[in-house]
């Protein structure tokens, strides 16, 4: 049986050109992710991953949407052939259950990978020449109700709840929670 891997980054975007694609292709089924490709450890492509049987074949409309590196790639494609399972990337046109294919795979996730590092290169030289010219002030820090943050935190330092539970509460990541903490308890808190 043929199955699709769908991922693009936000929720807000569309996936429906990759989807078309899929059906041109007469892919069975469908996984679609809408978050960033930054880990493998993405909802949807776990699911396909224990899906996949002997003979599947795994179809991506680019490499791109299935791996961010070399490494990633090389990884979850040696992860479908230990489960007997074909990788076809339409885009770059690589099928690997030929020998053409795996060694085109190969190439194309480190072109792949080498474009990602030149973008973030770029992206870097962006933002320290915004910041020579004072136009770049980093990312503006999450609001959060002081009075609010106060109960919670002497709720959590009475022990009267776990750091867990006053992250949930803040609606907060562990890292902004403790960075919160630390300027709390330095009197920075903005």
């Amino acid at each position: 049986m043929k199955f699709g891997y769908v991922r693009v980054s936000t929720i807000e975007q569309n996936t429906a050109r990759q989807e078309v694609l899929m059906q041109e292709l007469g892919v069975n089924k469908v996984f679609i992710d809408k978050t960033s490709g930054k880990t493998i450890d993405r909802s949807e492509l776990k699911k396909l991953i224990d899906y996949v049987r002997e003979g599947d074949t795994v179809i991506v409309e680019s490499i791109s949407r299935f791996a961010r590196n070399t490494r990633e790639l090389l990884y979850m494609v040696n992860v479908l052939k230990e489960k007997k399972v074909e990788f076809v990337s339409k885009k770059e046109n690589i099928d690997t259950s030929t020998p053409a294919g795996k060694f085109m795979l190969t190439v194309f996730g480190a072109i792949a990978e080498l474009e990602r590092d030149y973008l973030l290169q770029r992206q870097a030289e962006g933002i320290e020449i915004a910041k020579q010219n004072g136009k770049y002030k980093g990312r503006k820090k999450i609001a959060i109700d002081k009075e609010k943050f106060e109960i919670i935190y002497n709720t959590w330092k009475s022990g009267e709840i776990t750091a867990v539970k006053a992250m949930a509460r803040l609606n907060l990541s562990k890292k902004t929670f403790y960075r919160r903490v630390k300027e709390y308890e330095g009197l920075n808190f903005a």
